[in-house]
């Protein structure tokens, strides 16, 4: 059997789901605490403060539904915070804003590690599909060209998730920055923002080693058949 139920690749998989698992416990604990801290500030006005100070006046800031579905949309210019962030003034909501606020000035500063993340996108959203087309119909076909097309289409993914990495990490290094630089935070807040962010950072690193265990767990499975034949 190929895939999950191939004993294999839970193997395989097993760090990464077990870091997953650690990181989105991290994170819930962490909001939790720094939501009980108090801010000057909504997390709506932080990001529109930080924006307006880095020269980011033509972005726009919205609210949106969900449950931590904040996100900077690059095409459109609009930061869009969740109801809780947007409304909240509480350290995990200006830290939440602030993290978004950065990658609005990556944005405008046309960061590198970010302008090749908008580039990879396509490979990010269209590369399972095609991997599950061209993997299982080289399977059917016998043709091992197909499969390994598969998973070189997977491979998108993972070039993704490693550019988006420094993405990440540095939008979370420009809040914690900017929220110490224009007085927002305190150092207990910034304690509790520093928590919030380097847990979420984890959530990412535990992302990109599950799709490169994925990816290496394929290899092996071609490079096994390749062996036998």
């Amino acid at each position: 059997m190929i895939g999950f139920f191939d004993p294999r690749y839970l193997l395989f998989a097993a760090p990464a789901f077990l870091l997953m698992m650690w990181a989105q416990a991290r994170v819930k604990s962490a909001y939790h605490r720094a939501m009980q801290i108090p801010a000057p500030l909504s997390g709506a006005a932080a990001a529109r403060h930080i924006l307006d100070q880095a020269g980011c006046q033509s972005v726009a800031i919205e609210e949106v539904g969900g449950q931590l579905s904040d996100h900077y949309d690059p095409r459109a210019k609009v930061l869009r915070l969740s109801h809780e962030v947007y409304q909240s003034r509480s350290m995990a909501a200006v830290g939440i804003a602030a993290h978004e606020a950065g990658h609005a000035m990556q944005d405008a500063q046309r960061y590198a590690p970010l302008v090749i993340r908008n580039f990879a996108v396509p490979a990010a959203m269209y590369g399972p599909r095609a991997f599950m087309v061209l993997f299982i119909g080289g399977l059917i076909f016998s043709m091992p060209g197909l499969m390994w097309l598969g998973v070189i289409c997977y491979g998108g993914v993972l070039l993704f998730q490693l550019v988006n990495l420094p993405v990440e990490f540095d939008a979370s290094n420009r809040a914690k920055a900017v929220l110490a630089d224009l007085n927002i935070v305190d150092r207990d807040g910034a304690l509790a923002v520093k928590d919030v962010l380097n847990a979420a950072g984890w959530t990412y690193v535990a992302a990109t080693l599950q799709t490169l265990m994925t990816v290496l767990y394929y290899v092996m499975i071609l490079m096994g058949g390749r062996s036998r034949d």
